[in-house]
């Protein structure tokens, strides 16, 4: 399982000439990618503004597939009850603060927002319309009195959040369409938010040849490269190899602030 995680350079010509050939029906769609990331690219400067107006076309087609682009509801909640397993197994009880980077329509949200404490999930993604499918969530799934706390960002500083006040920070699917820069920003400022003991767990493309992107849109990281800007920024870092047996393409990686004693997870 592990070797199917880590990605070659998709974006060589050589790759992407295999690929079409191998699966001649999808080269349709991956055209139409082309053309919207050169129309985007234009029109948005920064990675933010792009990226959002990436997923307000994907969600105008369906809100799942701008969420990991699943093609099932039933994908789409396997993989978040897949995370919400993960988390519970490695120490989230329900008095622990989390805040979810990338909330987008709560795949994972609706689970850890009643596993959770009242008031205690806190939710926030770059894209409007997402959020506003994570409030649909919240009405659907009957979670109205656990007063979920979603917000809209446009930057990974988290200046509107309080320093210590998460015990569980988690990004699932956000960094693997991140630049670096997208990343260090986080990095630089997540361990503030972390409560003493606290961890940060991001997934990320992996790539263990040359790092790459695909398009404005994926990006494809050597798991080295990633602990070295951490450690740059007080991050300790661990690759979760238990991550890797299970059935999701990404890798998994957790921070803890360097110096704190670890009372969460394993």
């Amino acid at each position: 399982m592990a070797a199917e995680k880590t990605a070659r350079n998709r974006s060589s010509p050589a790759h992407q000439a295999r690929y079409a050939l191998r699966h001649p029906r999808r080269v349709p769609r991956h055209a139409r990618r082309l053309l919207r990331d050169a129309w985007l690219r234009l029109r948005h400067r920064d990675h933010i503004s792009y990226y959002r107006a990436v997923m307000a076309s994907d969600a105008a087609r369906s809100v799942e597939a701008a969420v990991g682009h699943n093609p099932s509801r039933e994908q789409w909640a396997r993989i978040g009850r897949m995370q919400f397993d993960y988390l519970v197994g490695h120490g989230l009880k329900p008095q622990h603060r989390m805040l979810e980077i990338g909330c987008g329509n709560l795949r994972a949200g609706r689970l850890l927002i009643g596993h959770l404490e009242t008031g205690h999930y806190y939710g926030i993604d770059i894209s409007p319309r997402i959020l506003l499918a994570a409030q649909d969530t919240v009405v659907r799934e009957g979670l109205q009195a656990k007063m979920p706390y979603l917000a809209l960002a446009d930057d990974l500083t988290f200046a509107f959040l309080p320093d210590g006040h998460f015990d569980v920070v988690h990004a699932h699917s956000v960094f693997s369409h991140s630049p670096r820069h997208v990343i260090e920003e986080c990095f630089a400022h997540v361990g503030r938010l972390l409560a003493p003991g606290g961890f940060f767990d991001f997934t990320f493309d992996r790539t263990e040849g040359e790092e790459h992107q695909v398009l404005h849109e994926d990006f494809y990281y050597r798991t080295e490269t990633l602990a070295a800007l951490a450690a740059e920024h007080g991050l300790a870092a661990r690759f979760m190899d238990d991550w890797e047996q299970l059935p999701h393409g990404q890798s998994r990686m957790r921070l803890t602030v360097r110096g704190q004693a670890r009372t969460l997870g394993r």
